[in-house]
């Protein structure tokens, strides 16, 4: 499907706008008699003035960010890792100790992940060694199938894909995962590339908030592709560090694809449209930096570390970024009870006494995408916000049926509330994620049509399964 040119739609607009004010002072000066024109002198010169304003705002605008549609990777069902697969490998690890196994199958078995997850390829393999081939095999196949999938979608010919941005966190191998794709489907020597690493769980968010960023400043039509990957084969830790060995136990294998544009006649075509997008950078704390951090152990596995000071850093920079959220998003009534609810916190302050201050989100969204971290993370995304358990829903059901994925895991929550049929038009969704450093990042989309069942939705033969009741 290929587009009119966007030159071509601005001289339409141009063009009717023009005969729109030259009929517009047709009728002004026939209308008024010699002696009106002569008493009012300026009433011909305002309505002009007043029209070329308005056509300055109809071209200068800025241009509507719209997802088109988006896709999520479904491994094989030969990849699935179950508590059976699991058990076989780790006792198969000759670096792994007693005392690591039995501190994983705990964590494994207290993480709220099921036995529908799916692993990277090596643990498939004969030597269960996490090869450079294996990560790049277990990339290849999540980009790919989900790329596939969304350009068949929306029908969107590669040739015409302006953007790409690739993100995954801790796997940068060169040529760079982006090259990979302008490989594979034959880009445009034109096209742009961004390839996003060391994000964390927050990356997803931002590559979209970067997407977005690019499709408003362009000043023609444009459409970004957005991937949101992760490969966990050359990140499996095999040394004896606790706080590393949680990682093994909940990143599990996932991808997502998005497609964007600025164009605003594929409104109808369209998802949903990006409203706002917030993202807050708390990394100059020293105690936000080391929550989550990738470093050599004291043998030199490499892994990444997940510290007990996590939840408590994730609760406390979530209040600082709504802080900055809630007056854009909340509507008048909740955001005066919010100003009042600050004041009155700063006022107790000084005699001991802290009371909450947080606003019902839930009356600023019918929807919310929380990020799917762990159990812990959503327990206490939860607790921050006040959330209720069909609120967290998404986000705890995603995390059972699919493990962490890392960034793309809101999408995933995106596929849910759509199997279930939750979405209707004009329903506001906020998605919120995580990522180290420490960042904070949210979306915040207006639906411009009602969930659809679409066939290569990560849910459609699990969907009725859910919501499992022991999480």
């Amino acid at each position: 499907m290929k587009p009119p040119s966007d030159i071509q739609t601005q001289l339409l607009q141009l063009s009717f706008l023009s005969l729109l004010s030259i009929a517009f002072l047709l009728h002004t000066t026939l209308s008024y008699t010699h002696r009106h024109l002569l008493t009012h002198p300026l009433s011909l010169s305002s309505a002009l003035c007043a029209l070329l304003y308005l056509l300055h705002r109809r071209l200068s605008r800025p241009r509507p960010v719209l997802l088109l549609n988006y896709s999520c990777h479904k491994p094989p069902s030969h990849r699935k890792c179950t508590y059976k697969v699991c058990e076989s490998f780790v006792r198969q690890s000759a670096d792994l100790t007693p005392e690591s196994m039995e501190f994983m199958r705990n964590i494994y078995l207290k993480s709220g992940l099921g036995d529908q997850t799916y692993a990277p390829p090596f643990i498939f393999t004969s030597d269960k060694v996490p090869t450079l081939e294996c990560a790049v095999q277990e990339a290849q196949e999540g980009m790919f199938s989900s790329v596939d999938s969304l350009l068949l979608k929306t029908r969107i010919e590669p040739g015409l894909i302006d953007h790409v941005i690739v993100t995954s966190g801790s796997f940068s191998p060169s040529p760079s995962l982006s090259s990979h794709l302008v490989n594979r489907y034959g880009l445009r020597q034109d096209v742009k590339s961004y390839n996003l690493s060391g994000m964390g769980c927050s990356s997803g968010v931002i590559a979209i908030d970067l997407a977005s960023r690019v499709l408003k400043s362009a000043r023609k039509v444009q459409y970004a592709l957005v991937i949101i990957t992760e490969s966990i084969s050359l990140n499996w830790y095999f040394g004896e560090n606790r706080s590393m060995l949680v990682t093994n136990c909940i990143f599990r294998v996932g991808c997502a694809a998005a497609l964007l544009t600025n164009d605003p006649r594929r409104r109808r075509d369209a998802k949903m449209e990006l409203v706002d997008s917030v993202r807050t950078h708390h990394g100059a704390d020293d105690g936000a930096y080391h929550a989550a951090f990738q470093e050599e152990d004291g043998k030199g596995y490499t892994g990444i570390s997940l510290t007990k000071d996590l939840i408590r850093v994730a609760g406390l920079n979530l209040r600082e970024h709504i802080k900055i959220l809630a007056p854009r998003v909340l509507p008048l009534s909740q955001l005066g009870w919010y100003v009042c609810s600050v004041i009155a916190a700063a006022v107790a302050r000084g005699g001991g006494v802290k009371p909450k201050v947080v606003p019902d989100f839930t009356a600023a969204f019918e929807h919310m995408c929380v990020h799917t971290g762990g159990k812990a993370v959503i327990e206490q995304v939860g607790r921050v916000l006040g959330l209720g358990a069909e609120v967290t829903e998404p986000a705890r059901m995603s995390l059972h049926r699919f493990g962490n994925t890392s960034s793309s895991l809101v999408f995933y929550e995106l596929g849910y509330f759509e199997a279930k049929g939750r979405v209707k038009r004009g329903d506001r969704m906020w998605m919120i994620a995580f990522g180290t450093g420490f960042k904070v990042g949210s979306l915040v989309w207006r639906w411009l049509c009602d969930s659809t069942q679409e066939s290569d939705n990560p849910w459609i033969d699990c969907i009725d399964e859910y919501p499992v009741k022991d999480w």
